[in-house]
């Protein structure tokens, strides 16, 4: 996540609360999906952006994961998402997003 998107995501934690968010994350490959992930739960790992050391706990999902998928209209994701589900290691990408969301976040749906 580059240093511009954490600072966004760090003000709107701060005017909203974290309490009050979901991040979507759509990166193509399970570990750049979970540093993403990381990084607005447990804080940056490289310690170089706004983020650096901030736990928000944030909830963070990815696209293809079951729970956005139902969330919206089914034409609109297959419209959207459903080609990359066909080369994506989508198996991979929700087990790494899952595990950081499991251990990191601090709200509950």
């Amino acid at each position: 996540m580059d240093l511009e998107n954490q600072k966004r995501v760090k003000e709107l934690a701060e005017k909203y609360g974290a309490e009050n968010m979901i991040v979507l994350i759509g990166g193509a490959e399970a570990e750049a999906a979970g540093l993403a992930a990381e990084t607005v739960t447990a804080g940056d790992p490289t310690f170089a952006g706004p983020l650096a050391g901030v736990q928000l706990g944030l909830r963070v999902y990815h696209a293809v994961e079951p729970e956005f998928k139902e969330a919206v209209d089914s034409n609109v994701y297959d419209e959207q998402i459903g080609m990359m589900e066909m080369v994506l290691d989508v198996d991979e990408i929700i087990e790494e997003v899952k595990s950081i969301r499991d251990e990191y976040t601090k709200f509950n749906d």
